[in-house]
């Protein structure tokens, strides 16, 4: 174990996995040390706001920056911009890319000990099957190298190469791990990333799309992050992935757990076709992120799996029962929005 030191940055604190691994982090007795911007919603760490000490400014800013992480030991980079709508490209590639960069220079030139980057496993890069395999389960794991693909979003490939600006600061000298969580499941505004599953299922849609999805459980991705930042491991990166799941199985636990309708018929690829096209329509008037995208809509057809037995055997880690997940997750949204 190394040692350990009191304080941590974490940018993006704001988001799910930032206000999470906060908690975790405070819970334990270190000093949190939080960016936001004077609008950031600050929804998901009401109850601890108060024990956070704030910064305001962005990872775009590097006098700001730099002049942050010199009094700090940790750094843990969530931040970024998740969007699959083709007007964001440029600024999610500036944020998630230059965003990094500028961590990474930091940490490197103020001395920090460690820094963990919240990638995805996106940025794995998936293949597209052979059409005889379609059906076939595809298993990823951590020593999975980037391939271009229809498969592979703006997103994903917007965290491939900040990846690799992780990978520079480690051969530069810096301590760091990557982690790449799949599909985050969390109690969070379900207007936004993952969480939008949980509406759909609320809203009680005829549809489900085939192939399956990949899960873990947001407090999961902030112990592993805790654990992993505590450890001597260093320049490795680790899949976090609890299991996988059929749309179908999904939507029908989800359903009844929110006491709702769960969807009964599949979705054909041309249907399939026309709904990301329409999602995208209403995304442009609502500002919502689309439900269904081009990438994720192609995705859906296939299965694939990420391995998680790297982070098991390393830290000895085991990841919480789906249905456990799933229980404490709609009770809190039911809670909120019903």
């Amino acid at each position: 174990m190394i040692q350990e030191p009191k304080n941590i940055l974490i940018t993006g604190i704001t988001g799910l996995v930032g206000s999470f691994v906060a908690k975790r982090f405070l819970k334990a007795g270190y000093q949190v040390i939080g960016l936001k911007r004077n609008n950031s919603d600050m929804s998901l760490i009401e109850d601890i706001q108060s024990q956070i000490l704030w910064h305001e400014a962005d990872v775009l800013d590097v006098l700001a920056l730099e002049k942050i992480i010199a009094e700090v030991d940790w750094v843990v980079h969530t931040a970024a911009i998740v969007s699959f709508a083709p007007k964001d490209r440029d600024l999610m590639f500036k944020t998630n890319i230059e965003g990094t960069a500028n961590v990474v220079n930091s940490c490197l030139s103020q001395n920090v000990k460690k820094l963990c980057f919240v990638s995805s496993v996106a940025a794995l890069g998936r293949k597209v099957p052979d059409e005889n395999a379609v059906k076939a389960v595809i298993e990823i794991d951590e020593k999975a190298t980037w391939e271009e693909s229809p498969l592979n979003s703006n997103y994903a490939k917007s965290k491939y190469l900040a990846e690799m600006e992780v990978w520079r600061g480690f051969s530069e000298g810096l301590n760091c791990v990557i982690v790449n969580p799949s599909l985050i499941l969390g109690e969070a505004n379900w207007n936004k990333s993952s969480t939008q599953l949980f509406r759909y299922a609320n809203e009680e849609h005829r549809y489900y799309p085939n192939g399956t999805l990949n899960y873990v459980d947001i407090e999961d991705v902030a112990e592993s992050i805790f654990q992993l930042m505590r450890s001597d491991i260093s320049g490795e990166r680790f899949i976090l992935n609890a299991g996988s799941i059929t749309y179908k199985d999904f939507f029908e636990k989800t359903a009844l757990l929110l006491g709702k309708k769960a969807p009964k018929k599949s979705i054909s690829k041309m249907l399939t076709a026309i709904l990301w096209r329409v999602e995208a329509l209403k995304s442009k008037f609502t500002g919502n992120a689309p439900l269904l995208t081009k990438e994720t809509a192609i995705s859906a057809n296939h299965h694939f799996f990420y391995k998680n037995q790297k982070l098991k055997n390393s830290i000895g880690f085991s990841f919480k029962n789906l249905d456990e997940s799933l229980e404490r997750i709609c009770s809190k949204l039911k809670e909120k929005y019903n």
